[in-house]
């Protein structure tokens, strides 16, 4: 009972941040799992996106209710890209943990989202200096999407930082609009490599008792990050968002260090 109240608390303060800021939680999931120890990545895997799935009907449905104006162009087409992502992602995974030693594969992991959590970083810090567009059209925007998608899937991360860059990048949007669009994707993406799981290998191979608790923790974290997110600045947003990635990098560079090292 008080693992499972863990790891509650791990899925409900990771999605709670993520439905504020659009990072989703799994980025915050994978490396707080990895630390943790007690499960190996394709479980991982399932762990974070039944979680974020959670987190984002919450989330999404509170935003249609109250009322929120969405591009559906842009939507749809980033949508279906993250969609065939999803697919893309999970074959790609599914190869390279077959082919790299497991521990060789959670250094490899670890410092991918370390470098890719200071890229992600820097952006946010010097975005005032960088050049954005105002991209509509579909083509772009599901290539976007599926590129998202595949990246978030392989790293078993939701995608949520990267989305946010990106869509800013794209569309010219702020924090909080980008949150939106990202948590749609993860959405469609992270769905998308559960179905294929279940109805692929299903989910006999894979342990999940606290599976119910983290998905609890989600839906509790869309809940309270949707009323967050209502009463906090852009400005606000985009500082936690930095803080957070922060953070994810020092766990990842300590996973790095705990699998060489022990």
């Amino acid at each position: 009972m008080l693992r499972g109240f863990l790891y509650l608390l791990v899925g409900l303060c990771s999605t709670t941040i993520g439905a504020i800021s659009g990072l989703g939680g799994g980025v915050i999931i994978k490396p707080v799992l990895d630390a943790l120890g007690q499960y190996d990545m394709a479980t991982i895997g399932i762990l974070s996106g039944c979680t974020l799935i959670a987190m984002s009907i919450v989330s999404l449905t509170k935003k249609f209710i109250s009322g929120v104006k969405f591009e559906y162009i842009k939507l749809i087409s980033l949508s279906v890209g993250a969609i065939l992502g999803g697919f893309v992602g999970k074959a790609a995974f599914q190869n390279f943990e077959k082919i790299i030693p497991v521990d060789t594969a959670k250094i490899i992991q670890s410092i991918c989202l370390a470098l890719l959590m200071i890229v992600i970083l820097l952006f946010s810090i010097y975005k005032s200096k960088i050049k954005t567009f105002n991209v509509t059209n579909p083509i772009i925007c599901l290539i976007a999407g599926l590129i998202l998608g595949s990246v978030a899937v392989f790293l078993g991360i939701g995608g949520g930082p990267i989305n946010v860059a990106v869509i800013i990048i794209l569309f010219s949007c702020d924090a909080k609009d980008a949150a939106i669009y990202s948590i749609f994707t993860i959405f469609f993406s992270q769905t998308t490599t559960i179905l294929t799981t279940l109805f692929t290998t299903g989910f006999e191979p894979y342990n999940l008792e606290v599976l119910g608790f983290m998905i609890v923790g989600g839906v509790l974290g869309g809940f309270l990050g949707d009323k967050i997110s209502t009463k906090l600045s852009n400005r606000q947003v985009e500082k936690l968002f930095n803080i957070t990635m922060a953070a994810i990098i020092a766990i990842n560079i300590f996973n790095v260090f705990k699998v060489a090292l022990f």
